[in-house]
């Protein structure tokens, strides 16, 4: 017989009621679960008779938390956080060369080193099932507070995220963000203001992703205009093939241009002031006292004091 509080932390009731917390709207959150939007409504209106008061409530067309459901909000990440302690605590007896592992991959990253190391290291370790996802910053951010990923792999600093408490980073390289071109005006240049990166159209990442956030905050904080946009793309070689084919301007990782530099006629130069940040490692805290994720770990350390992430950029096919 089932009881209260099984109804109440049902592992599909609690992720519908996460996602409709993150985004306060019941289409977008029906649309990110794979459902319905009176499926969705069905579960939340269960969820609020158990617990005995609404957990929601609608100014207008805007959806709040009610109390009740700050409260209910407050409590699911707890239990979160006891379960994925737990997990962890159970992993960490676990062997080194057996398991799985689950990595999601920032989807605007060169993925070629990490591609090639981890099929080294399955030449080492075959009993260890490693998964690499190509996922949003969203997307990891929820499948790490979740526990449905080990390591993340992504650009820091993030400030979208407030709460680096339960989180680790390992630092993998330094990171510079390059303008991409075809002015033979410009093919002079060693540096380029970002006043000077406005003469023509660009074609850039969505707006959320964490390459266009910097890039806009740089041109804000240099008091430059923003470049008008042509288009809009999800992955660095859809922005790569679109800049070469149209002569539109852009901008992408250096580790990205380095790795593609032979196929396409685009010249890179870097920004003045530079955009700089960091790609990491992203994990939960107790995540690297697992043995399989600490071996891991260490492996792809070694794999560049061998030969260093640059290099393996553009040494690796």
């Amino acid at each position: 017989m089932k009881t209260k509080s099984d109804n109440i932390f049902s592992s599909k009731t609690l992720n519908y009621f996460l996602q409709l917390a993150e985004t306060m709207n019941y289409t977008q959150a029906a649309q990110l679960l794979g459902i319905t939007q009176p499926a969705l409504t069905q579960q939340i209106k269960k969820l609020e008779r158990i617990a005995g008061a609404p957990l929601f409530y609608s100014v207008g067309k805007k959806l709040h938390l009610s109390d009740a459901g700050k409260t209910m909000l407050r409590t699911t990440h707890e239990v979160y956080d006891i379960l994925n302690a737990a997990t962890d605590e159970i992993q960490q007896t676990t062997s080194a060369t057996i398991g799985k592992i689950r990595i999601g991959l920032l989807s605007s990253i060169e993925d070629k080193v990490f591609t090639n190391f981890i099929i080294d290291y399955y030449h080492e370790n075959p009993d260890v099932e490693v998964t690499l996802l190509m996922l949003s910053r969203k997307e990891i951010w929820g499948k790490l507070e979740n526990n449905k990923i080990d390591l993340a792999i992504m650009y820091l600093p993030d400030e979208s995220i407030k709460n680096w408490k339960p989180y680790k980073s390992k630092k993998i390289m330094e990171e510079e963000i390059l303008f991409l071109h075809h002015d033979e005006a410009l093919s002079k240049k060693k540096k380029i203001k970002m006043k000077d990166t406005t003469g023509n159209r660009w074609v850039t990442y969505p707006e959320s992703y964490y390459m266009n956030e910097v890039i806009k905050e740089s041109y804000k904080n240099q008091l430059a205009d923003l470049p008008e946009v042509a288009g809009q793309y999800t992955t660095p070689s859809q922005l790569y093939k679109f800049s070469n084919a149209t002569e539109c301007y852009t901008a992408l990782p250096n580790s990205y241009v380095k790795a593609h530099e032979r196929e396409a006629e685009l010249q890179a130069i870097p920004f003045d002031p530079a955009i700089k940040f960091k790609m990491a490692f992203v994990y939960r805290s107790d995540k690297d006292q697992i043995p399989r994720i600490e071996n891991f770990l260490s492996s792809f350390d070694a794999h560049l004091i061998e030969s260093d992430y640059n290099s393996r950029l553009k040494s690796e096919d």
